[in-house]
């Protein structure tokens, strides 16, 4: 009765004919207004591969109230911008203490929508219902506490409907358990798609995930309790019981074709637009 759908909670919503585009367009420029980014330089990516931030003792500290504003601000837009979700997440550990550097970081975020601020989330309407679920890992990324960080993401066909980037809870101690560790949480995930997917009576029968570890595979499939892997808590190997049960399916991909790459790490720019462009994140004016 009301028509075509244009605004729904802060999202806004561009409907084609052969597909959806999803976006916070509105937002972004609100949001760079507000911290005076208007006319600042653009950049093509959200963070540098050089960049490596820590806790930063030395640094020259900054206000921290504008810095969580700017924050939680570039978090609510991960709802739209999956692109900017690991940097964000890198920047939101040091919200306790920032530093000049962090917030430098951070500004380079917005320098980066500054320049795709028509880069929009895309969803076509002609795609095969299939779930498909990456995992991937950056070893000991957080050299402050020596952990992981695991990036995950689901496709339903081609279209892009979750992502993930989180530095994981505990100390991985080879690359294989920070890789089952991962894809444990990248499952525990399509279990509540499964579930949400059934609310609309359509089931899915075997659901696909893709990791790039050789090592973590092997361990899903093999029930044996090997004296390496002894250390690996229980409640991570939850996957290999719907393994065995066949409603899951772990096959391997390269790492050229990993997805989830975008939400561990900082890439450059041919790598970075490549994983943006599969991932369903395209430029509005190219799309007609």
């Amino acid at each position: 009765m009301m028509g075509e759908l244009n605004y729904f909670l802060g999202l806004q919503i561009k409907q084609l004919n052969h597909g959806t585009f999803l976006s916070q367009t509105k937002y972004y420029k609100e949001l760079l207004k507000k911290f005076d980014m208007e006319n600042c330089k653009e950049i093509s990516t959200p963070m540098a591969t050089n960049c490596y931030l820590d806790s930063d003792e030395k640094g020259t500290s900054v206000d921290q109230t504008k810095y969580r504003g700017l924050i939680g601000s570039l978090l609510y837009l991960t709802a739209s911008r999956p692109d900017i979700m690991f940097s964000v997440c890198l920047c939101a550990r040091f919200q306790s203490n920032p530093k000049e550097s962090h917030f430098t970081a951070a500004k380079r975020i917005l320098k980066y929508i500054q320049g795709t601020t028509t880069v929009q989330l895309w969803y076509p309407s002609e795609v095969s219902l299939d779930l498909v679920g990456y995992s991937n890992f950056d070893f000991v990324s957080c050299k402050i506490y020596r952990k992981s960080t695991s990036g995950t993401c689901h496709q339903l066909g081609s279209s892009l409907i979750s992502w993930h980037s989180k530095k994981q809870a505990c100390v991985a101690l080879s690359t294989a358990e920070a890789e089952y560790i991962a894809t444990g949480s990248c499952y525990a995930q399509s279990l509540w798609i499964k579930q949400q997917l059934s609310d609309f009576r359509f089931n899915l029968f075997k659901i696909l995930l893709l990791c790039d570890n050789t090592s973590a595979i092997s361990l899903r499939k093999n029930p044996v309790q090997h004296s390496r892997t002894k250390y690996i808590e229980i409640r991570h190997h939850f996957i290999r019981d719907h393994v065995n049960n066949g409603d899951y399916e772990i096959q391997f991909v390269s790492t050229e074709n990993q997805l989830a790459d975008l939400f561990t790490k900082p890439l450059n720019k041919e790598r970075f637009n490549f994983l943006r462009n599969e991932l369903g994140i395209i430029d509005f004016k190219f799309v007609k």
